[in-house]
């Protein structure tokens, strides 16, 4: 792990894993709160905001491509698709997850790397997840066992070296959905290798995310519960959700503003 993580917290998630790997623990909640916290506390990106990027993440099926790809049409602004449909290894990873784990991390971490160096030469832009919440998916992999810990070691030292060149998105749109409706989401649009990926894993996923934007502190943050909207067939929606994410981004022209607000 990279050096700014405690010695203390490296050793206790070494024994961590162990156990989990061994069928004497699971993640607790506990365990994951307190390593985003520190996570947060000990990352370091550029002191610069770039004042026109707007990113959009959340769990898989939460509507974050469909959303950010509308909006950034909304806005008159370029869209960065998640690099997934032009992806090699993604349909590997989903069938062999301990073989493919640590090089689609790579594949991932690089090409967000790309895009928001190819971000910050434009007048501003929506992007589709970034490097910022990378973490999340290396996190769940490494305790589930299918990406090994000198892996993740080598990965967390390439994701800080990255950070430490990046500045902050001017606001992040956090999508909040329950397992039970993302999964109907994924099980509608149906792609294969989704398909055959168990509960627990998007239970899991869930809840990191719960905990990572629990202590995200990167830039403003604005979460919009999705459960209830269908922004793809109901213009009601995502005109609900224009208006939340406009009123948020004039917000951060007054003083003294909130660092999230949720909705």
């Amino acid at each position: 792990m990279p050096a700014q993580l405690s010695r203390r917290f490296r050793f206790t998630f070494a024994r961590f894993i162990s156990r989990v790997r061994h069928g004497r623990a699971g993640p607790s909640p506990y365990y994951m709160e307190r390593f985003y916290r520190e996570f947060f506390a000990t990352t370091y990106l550029k002191n610069e905001q770039m004042e026109s990027v707007i990113c959009v993440d959340g769990v898989v099926g939460a509507g974050k491509t469909t959303l950010g790809e509308l909006l950034a049409r909304e806005l008159s602004l370029e869209f960065f698709r998640e690099p997934v449909d032009d992806n090699p290894l993604l349909d590997k990873f989903y069938h062999d997850q301990a073989r493919y784990s640590f090089p689609m991390q790579v594949y991932f971490l690089n090409k967000r790397f790309k895009m928001l160096k190819q971000a910050a030469t434009l007048p501003g832009c929506v992007m589709d997840r970034s490097i910022y919440g990378d973490v999340i998916f290396a996190r769940l992999l490494t305790e589930g066992g299918q990406m090994a810990t000198e892996e993740y070691d080598l990965y967390q030292e390439l994701l800080h070296n990255m950070l430490q060149h990046v500045a902050r998105p001017r606001l992040m749109v956090y999508l909040e959905i329950t397992t039970d409706n993302a999964l109907a989401r994924i099980q509608e649009r149906g792609r294969d290798y989704e398909q055959i990926v168990p509960r627990t894993y998007w239970e899991r996923l869930n809840q990191h995310y719960t905990d990572y934007f629990a202590h995200y502190n990167y830039s403003e943050l604005l979460r919009i519960d999705v459960n209830e909207l269908d922004i793809r067939h109901r213009p009601a929606d995502l005109a609900h959700v224009f208006g939340l994410v406009k009123d948020r981004l004039a917000f951060l022209t007054a003083p003294a503003n909130p660092l999230s607000v949720s909705y």
